[in-house]
This record gives structure tokens, sequence and C-alpha cells, in this order.
């Protein structure tokens, strides 16, 4: 596994990536850093974390609102980052997180 050094809003990190994942992190990177600057750019929150949890439910909402992905083999390949969605299964563990986290504050925004 190899590490690699992003920015997001600003901030630096040093990510761990599996082997061949790079693009990848730093598309998914990217996704996140557009939605966070956009929230704070809009001017109603200033706190970092709460920036981040509301992308984060931004981010999950884009991604349940997508349709399933198709189960035939005989779709073509895609070159998008589409291809690798993570399971509705681990989305539903993430909004659970969020949600006890959010329960302790009791506050979004």
């Amino acid at each position: 596994m190899k590490q690699i050094e992003v920015s997001i809003m600003g901030q630096s990190y040093l990510l761990g990536c599996p082997d061949g994942g790079e693009e990848r992190l730093r598309e998914a990177v990217a996704q996140v850093d557009r939605e966070m600057c956009a929230i704070r750019d809009s001017g109603k929150l200033k706190a970092r974390e709460r920036i981040a949890v509301l992308a984060a439910l931004n981010l999950a909402y884009i991604l349940t609102d997508r349709p399933a992905p198709a189960t035939t083999t005989a779709a073509a390949p895609s070159s998008t980052a589409d291809e690798a969605l993570p399971a509705p299964e681990y989305l539903d563990q993430l909004i659970q997180r969020l949600d006890q986290a959010l329960d302790s504050d009791g506050h979004l925004i």
C-alpha cells in the first residue's frame, strides 16, 4: 500500500492507497473537495467538521439516488469512476454512523 498526499479544502492529508488505486482515490478527493468548498463558499457554515458531515450526506444522497448498475455481463465496460460504487449496505452503515454522531449534537447546522 502506498501513501499519497492530498489536499481537501486547503488542508493536507496523507492517505493510504492500494496499489493501482491512486487515480481513483484522487478523483474521490477532488469530488469531496469540490463539495466541501461549495458548502463553505455558500457562507452558511464555517466549522470544517460540519462542512464535512454535510458534504458526506450530500455525496451519499447522490449515490443512493443513482439507478442500480446492470448485472449483465454483456454491458460495455465503463471508464468512469462509477465502476465501483459503494454497496448499498455500506451506504446504510455510513448514514447510520452519521446519524449516531449527530445525535450527540442534535443539530446538523
